[in-house]
């Protein structure tokens, strides 16, 4: 059987190269196709460490039934979310205007050949479930209406799309003030889990953009509940079954309550994030234990998880116990890294050392020629603006090498150029154009990541970036002062701005 991820670079559609499914890639030509043979594209989204995307290739994908299908009836493109942030961010919101709530991994989306989005799913299974269909089962339904009221799926995925663009929706702009405080104070202490630490029930993710909006409260109220929660959170982090105390390194989330049973999934930017965390409340407490855990963490990505001072996306331990590691190269997720170890690199020179040696390294494969990428060959989106530009910031501010500073300036303007719109930010401005949002889902939101970038960058440079920064956080106003734990980044971000804090 044809299948046309021969030459494609990603672990996960590598992984996907003896499927029953004779998968093609996103591009172009695959898009053309549909619309040349009239069919219908059947969209599946995921990654080499998520569980679900697993079992849906063994169960779904080698079912003789549902491939046969599949090939027959439509245009099957599987894509690789780390490669392609745009069209998961993108089809993710399809999913959440369709079905009312958000997904993780995998995203299953049914398009008309031009594109238009008629019905969502996540994982879906070969056979019933109670009253939820089966893929045989589903895939008979949308051949049939596709084949007999098509113009009503159009219709439908004209009005998804339709609601797409945030820029179309009614701003409800309120005063902006660190009352704000007030409430963070108020909902964490509401939705804090006083037994284990962290918030919320099974599965446990470790939220940590949260827990750094709990310390920037803290230092601005000394309000120390809110320290002890950090804390306590991090402690019980640490000595749980989240953390991998022989090859070291955290898990992505845990299946229970208490930080037991992970999924044994690492992830760069989680680890980066940590790290991030663990050392800050090391300089705020003196506290040792935390310095310990901090290095630990660094420790292992630099052992593990690193190759030619670059950093993998994510290692995961399959159901077989074997380990696999994606070893692709995401600027985004380097720069977390790399600001990290800036960050420790203020008092351990040799953090200083691998700090500067992977930056460099990064630009060198990232930015060649002034032209920013993601991974191979795909351009860099928002995220990998905003988090490399706070790496060449925390460089600077180390070595006081003028050359970060003037690259993170050009940087800032061509990020401003590419997806600023009048107080919206673009995640993508390429092929598929998708507006970014103020949530953390994984990690922290890439608009609010690019408004920290430029609010640090206001205190070096004499420019307009401030203005930005206040439209951005005045059209996201009511949702920041009315829930700012459920925005936690931007919400940093705002605090911030309204102190005049770097």
């Amino acid at each position: 059987m044809s299948n046309y991820l021969k030459k494609e670079n990603s672990l996960y559609l590598n992984n996907s190269l003896n499927s029953l499914v004779n998968w093609y890639s996103w591009n172009p030509e695959s898009l053309q196709k549909a619309q040349q043979e009239e069919k219908p594209i059947f969209l599946s989204i995921g990654y080499s460490g998520s569980y679900w995307c697993e079992v849906m290739q063994e169960e779904s994908f080698h079912n003789e039934t549902v491939a046969d299908m599949l090939n027959q009836h439509f245009i099957p493109i599987k894509v690789d979310k780390d490669e392609r942030a745009d069209i998961d961010k993108y089809y993710k919101q399809v999913y959440q205007l369709m079905n009312g709530q958000a997904c993780a991994s995998p995203v299953s989306i049914f398009l008309t050949e031009n594109l238009e989005p008629f019905y969502s799913a996540a994982y879906i299974a070969p056979y019933p479930k109670g009253n939820v269909l089966g893929f045989e089962e589903l895939l008979k339904v949308v051949i049939d209406k596709y084949a007999h009221d098509k113009a009503t799926m159009i219709k439908k995925g004209q009005e998804v799309r339709s609601y797409l663009n945030p820029k179309k929706l009614k701003i409800e702009a309120t005063r902006l003030n660190l009352s704000m405080l007030y409430t963070v104070q108020l909902h964490a202490k509401e939705l804090f889990d006083p037994e284990y630490g962290g918030f919320g029930a099974e599965p446990k993710f470790l939220h940590i953009s949260t827990l750094e909006l709990l310390l920037d409260t803290y230092e601005a109220t000394q309000d120390k509940e809110l320290l002890t929660m950090v804390e306590k959170t991090l402690q019980y982090l640490y000595e749980a079954e989240i953390y991998d105390a022989k090859q070291g390194g955290f898990y992505r989330y845990a299946n229970q309550k208490d930080w037991s049973l992970p999924r044994q999934e690492k992830t760069t930017y989680d680890n980066a994030l940590i790290a991030s965390l663990y050392w800050r409340i090391f300089q705020l407490t003196q506290n040792i234990f935390y310095k310990s855990v901090a290095q630990q963490v660094v420790n292992f990505m630099l052992i593990d998880m690193q190759e030619a001072d670059l950093f993998y996306s994510n290692s995961v331990v399959k159901k077989n116990g074997e380990l696999i590691i994606d070893k692709k190269i995401v600027t985004a997720y380097n720069a977390m890294m790399i600001t990290t170890l800036f960050e420790m690199g203020k008092t351990e020179d040799q953090y200083t050392q691998q700090a500067i040696a992977s930056l460099d390294q990064l630009l060198e494969q990232a930015y060649p020629h002034d032209q920013l990428f993601h991974t191979d060959n795909i351009k860099g989106f928002l995220e990998d603006y905003a988090y490399l530009g706070l790496a060449l910031l925390a460089a600077y501010r180390t070595t006081q090498n003028q050359r970060y500073l003037i690259l993170a300036e050009t940087l800032a303007n061509q990020s401003i150029e590419q997806f600023y719109d009048y107080g919206f930010w673009k995640f993508s401005n390429d092929s598929i154009v998708v507006y970014d949002d103020i949530y953390d889902p994984l990690y922290p939101s890439a608009m609010a990541t690019m408004l920290l970038f430029l609010h640090q960058l206001s205190f070096f440079i004499d420019s307009d970036y401030n203005q930005m920064v206040f439209r951005t956080l005045e059209i996201n106003s009511y949702q920041l002062m009315r829930q700012p734990i459920s925005s936690p980044k931007m919400s940093q971000v705002l605090v911030r701005h309204l102190k005049k804090m770097l």
